[in-house]
């Protein structure tokens, strides 16, 4: 493999057992997709442990990996449920820890408190007016940190339409918290 292959060409000569076309794309990808997932989840340890399992089911589904030129959303998408999943897990854990455990759970996160204050209760009020469209655009590319090509993949729209959702979103939020 050469370092000019797309991430498509290299999933798909991975899919056919090249350890070498894998290593590549890891290499590419691994350092971004761990921004993204400590940026989404907050904990480095969860975001390393979820990078690998995005890593290993990479390499477990590369075989079926259709070659649409979307690598990057697809690989998102697989991080994402395997974040799903780690959360899923970790409450579980929690919950089957016991009460010492319980006020930990019930404490409201950062994010939470952040929500509960007056500018936080406004914000969140004028997130839930946005269409889903537009709020979606907005967690793409603010709260995960995407770029508006990735974010174009993952919500399976086109670059443009990412751009201006994001702008009237913005305006919408503007106009809502002025």
């Amino acid at each position: 493999m050469k370092d000019g292959d797309s991430d498509d060409e290299l999933l798909r000569a991975a899919g056919r057992g090249d350890r070498a076309a894998y290593e590549e794309y890891y290499r590419r990808n691994a350092p971004w997709l761990l921004i993204r997932l400590r940026r989404r989840c907050g904990d480095a340890e969860l975001a390393a442990d979820v990078l690998q399992e995005t890593f290993l089911a990479v390499w477990r589904a590369a075989g079926s990996y259709a070659g649409s030129e979307q690598a990057g959303g697809w690989l998102w998408s697989i991080a994402t449920r395997r974040l799903i999943d780690a959360h899923r897990r970790r409450a579980v854990r929690v919950e089957a820890a016991g009460e010492p455990y319980e006020e930990l759970v019930r404490a409201p996160s950062a994010e939470d408190e952040a929500l509960a204050s007056s500018f936080g209760a406004e914000l969140a009020v004028a997130l839930d007016r946005l269409s889903p469209e537009l709020r979606a655009v907005l967690q793409a590319t603010v709260l995960d940190g995407l770029s508006v090509r990735e974010a174009a993949v993952l919500l399976h729209i086109p670059e443009g339409t990412v751009k201006s959702r994001s702008r009237r979103a913005r305006l919408a939020l503007k106009e809502a918290l002025a």
